[in-house]
């Protein structure tokens, strides 16, 4: 069977990594690529640099990633809906919850695979978290919350901190989990001088009551990534920048006076278990979901539907902010 002829339009930062994997997966050629402002990093190679979509699409690709600043993606995405092509999109999918709809509806329309690239959903750590919840291993659910901190990254120039970061957290918490946002409230500030919020700290209730709180920014000079997920059973914590899943266990009492039964029954502190795990590059591992989709086989892929789900959260936080109100979801599914 003949490899999958990939296209790539966006050749900035996230978009060399983007060319460095085409060109590493087994089954896909990175046969065309496209910038207008040129190829600052030199990831073409022998391919030449294209100045559009519609030159692009000229090239018969059986699918594009595109990694352009975000107002851009609705244009593009539409654009290869019409020509008939899959397409993973990076995240946020659109600039707000109507383009990001219509990417969705025109792909569903086409028959086309369509996803979003939200490579945090695909961090070992997380991974490996998501299967030991299924299994039951935190038994009931009591709360996740993130925190994403880290300095201002200067590739950042159309969305604030909620669109480019905490859209992450918001995709990971409704994966790992498997339950649909309800109500949500966030506080923001805007410190950096810039157009858009640079902090946010945001409270939210998923499906079945679970709580959720995340505490994002790009005013803090060391990096932090975390997702600390509490169970009846005790908690898991993933650090995302080192892939690494912790277990820390509820402890059991074994002896038991009258004076204890009388007070309250809380947890206590149990053995720690930081979990061996294999650590593939998550982006790579998007794109073989990616590849394995288009074939059609079996993938676990951000689909366009979630990933608008997504700015629709984004969204709800930014208007609380706003508003000092909750925003309540559970009408918009």
């Amino acid at each position: 069977m003949a490899n999958l002829r990939a296209g790539l339009i966006g050749l900035g930062s996230m978009g060399r990594h983007h060319a460095r994997n085409l060109r590493a997966i087994d089954g896909v050629d990175l046969i065309a690529v496209a910038d207008p402002a040129g190829d600052s990093f030199g990831v073409a190679g022998s391919l030449d640099v294209l100045p559009d979509i519609e030159a692009l699409i000229a090239q018969k690709p059986d699918y594009v990633v595109v990694a352009t600043p975000t107002k851009f993606h609705e244009q593009i995405g539409l654009a290869l809906a019409v020509a008939g092509i899959h397409a993973l999109i990076e995240k946020p999918l659109a600039a707000d919850t109507g383009a990001a709809r219509r990417l969705a509806e025109a792909f569903a329309s086409a028959g086309l695979i369509g996803a979003t690239g939200h490579i945090e959903r695909y961090n070992p750590a997380l991974q490996s978290a998501r299967v030991r919840l299924e299994n039951g291993d935190l038994g009931d659910l009591y709360q996740i919350s993130t925190r994403r901190q880290g300095p201002f990254p200067a590739r950042i120039a159309d969305v604030g901190v909620i669109k480019d970061l905490a859209s992450h957290d918001i995709d990971l918490t409704s994966w790992v989990t498997q339950r649909n946002y309800e109500l949500v409230a966030a506080r923001t500030v805007s410190k950096a001088g810039r157009d858009y919020e640079d902090m946010v700290a945001s409270t939210c209730q998923l499906e079945g009551g679970l709580m959720s709180s995340h505490l994002v920014n790009w005013l803090t000079p060391t990096k932090e990534r975390l997702t600390i997920i509490t169970g009846e059973k005790g908690m898991f914590i993933a650090d995302t920048l080192t892939a690494d899943l912790t277990y820390y266990a509820n402890g059991m009492v074994h002896e038991t006076s009258w004076e204890d039964i009388a007070q309250f029954g809380g947890v206590t502190e149990g053995d720690v278990t930081r979990f061996n795990i294999a650590k593939p590059e998550p982006l790579r591992t998007e794109h073989e979901n990616f590849r394995d989709a288009v074939l059609g086989k079996d993938a676990d892929i951000v689909t366009m539907e979630q990933g608008a789900r997504v700015v629709e959260v984004c969204e709800a936080m930014i208007e609380s902010a706003e508003t000092g109100h909750f925003v309540d979801l559970t009408g918009t599914r």
